[in-house]
């Protein structure tokens, strides 16, 4: 998928809930859900991070190269930006191939993830280490503002930041190694959204 990336995101505290409203609408389950693996990569420098531009490998089903540009502010608030992204055939081969020329990794994450389809919109459903998420990606803020209103959720609750970005902003407090989001790592710690600045939206 190479083009611009338009969504929403939203913390919940019921997903399920959220989930039993998409099959009243007769969503399409795309992808049922998987554990997705994330590593972020940089220069030494931090050249990606300081121009806000992401390089990532992900491994769920398959293993994908995303590339992506510094985010935007659409009407409304939703956030976009450029995003190249490819399937590579091997996840190991492709870490080995970045580590080669010069990039190292700087962070990982992972989380589950469900994805439905609703009127040529992409709805995920995320379950990370500190709490329950939902992605809405569409092709303009309409759709998007759409389909969150029939999922019944808050707009003005919207998160503005990336998963890694909110946990940088506890893992100080919890003593946590911030380039490391698992579930490991978090196992036994209950992070406060409060603490991240978030409110649930449903």
């Amino acid at each position: 998928m190479n083009g611009q990336e338009i969504e929403a995101k939203f913390h919940v505290q019921n997903l399920r809930k959220i989930e039993l409203r998409l099959l009243e609408l007769k969503a399409q389950l795309i992808q049922p859900r998987v554990h997705e693996v994330n590593l972020r990569f940089d220069r030494p420098d931090g050249e990606l991070r300081n121009s806000f531009r992401v390089l990532r490998l992900r491994q769920d089903a398959i293993a994908r190269f995303t590339f992506k540009g510094p985010s935007m502010e659409k009407e409304g608030g939703i956030l976009s930006r450029q995003e190249i992204e490819f399937e590579v055939g091997d996840f190991d081969s492709a870490k080995q191939f970045l580590e080669a020329i010069g990039f190292q990794v700087v962070v990982f994450y992972e989380k589950f993830r469900t994805t439905y389809e609703l009127n040529d919109t992409h709805i995920m459903l995320d379950e990370l280490p500190y709490g329950s998420f939902i992605e809405i990606e569409g092709e303009n803020v309409e759709s998007i503002h759409s389909i969150a209103d029939l999922l019944g959720l808050n707009w003005d609750a919207m998160v503005k930041a990336g998963y890694h970005a909110l946990f940088e902003r506890v893992a100080g407090k919890y003593g946590l190694d911030v380039s490391k989001l698992s579930f490991e790592n978090l196992e036994g710690v209950t992070i406060k959204t409060t603490d991240m600045g978030i409110v649930a939206a449903d």
